[in-house]
């Protein structure tokens, strides 16, 4: 369902778009503390790189599915800011950053309602805790999910690495398309198998695909994800 807005919000609030948070020094503050203190955990790159794709592909997510602007706009407002708990402590970072969240879009002019729906999607997107609330949080989960690449590898010695960096160097090639016509989200992977093979992949991150099929079956799709031509759900 699309978002809707009192006729007192839009009369009194002014509309906040994704360009002004992508340029908001205080939010890519804090992203950049949340991917400095990850670095020196030994955690994979959460950076505005990271942000801005997610973000992006969020909206492209609920685009392609016939949504309205302003969800999609929402859609990728909550793409970017997802992470921003992790200047805080990446142990529940997803509600810390939802709390930030809703506290730096008031502090913006943001209608309350909008607020909540983008502070929700955040507080939401982490598989320990979350899950789909709507299509603004179904298609963060899935953008967040599927952004699996080499270079968020931060670790420079491949004998260092741990479950996590392996499969994500180990993915040289990642595609996401969505059909409204067959109502279906795909992931498509190319791993390098000396690295990691396919049950490695659907090992470690069983549980993130579990999230992302609830996701896509929010938004009416079905979700499929192939790793070097092969199935896995």
């Amino acid at each position: 369902m699309d978002i809707q807005e009192t006729r007192n919000e839009k009369d009194t609030k002014k509309k906040l778009m994704y360009d002004m948070i992508r340029k908001d020094p205080e939010i890519n503050l804090l992203i950049e503390k949340g991917n400095e203190m990850l670095g020196i955990l030994g955690y994979t790159e959460h950076s505005v790189k990271h942000a801005a794709k997610v973000a992006r592909n969020s909206g492209n997510i609920l685009k392609k599915l016939g949504y309205g602007k302003r969800t999609i706009e929402l859609s990728r407002i909550a793409g970017y800011m997802h992470d921003i708990g992790n200047s805080i402590n990446r142990h529940d970072h997803a509600h810390s950053g939802a709390i930030l969240a809703y506290q730096l879009l008031k502090e913006r002019n943001m209608p309350l309602s909008e607020a909540i729906t983008v502070a929700s999607a955040i507080g939401n997107h982490d598989e320990s805790t979350g899950t789909a609330v709507d299509a603004v949080s179904a298609a963060l989960i899935i953008a967040d999910k599927t952004d699996v690449r080499r270079n968020r590898v931060r670790n420079q010695q491949i004998s260092g690495f741990d479950a996590h960096d392996r499969v994500n160097y180990a993915v040289l090639s990642s595609e996401l398309t969505v059909s409204a016509d067959k109502k279906m989200i795909q992931m498509d992977m190319e791993l390098d198998d000396s690295m990691c093979t396919v049950m490695d992949y659907f090992e470690i991150f069983l549980e993130r695909m579990v999230m992302c099929r609830r996701a896509a079956e929010l938004l009416g799709c079905r979700f499929k994800l192939t790793a070097n031509g092969s199935k896995l759900c």
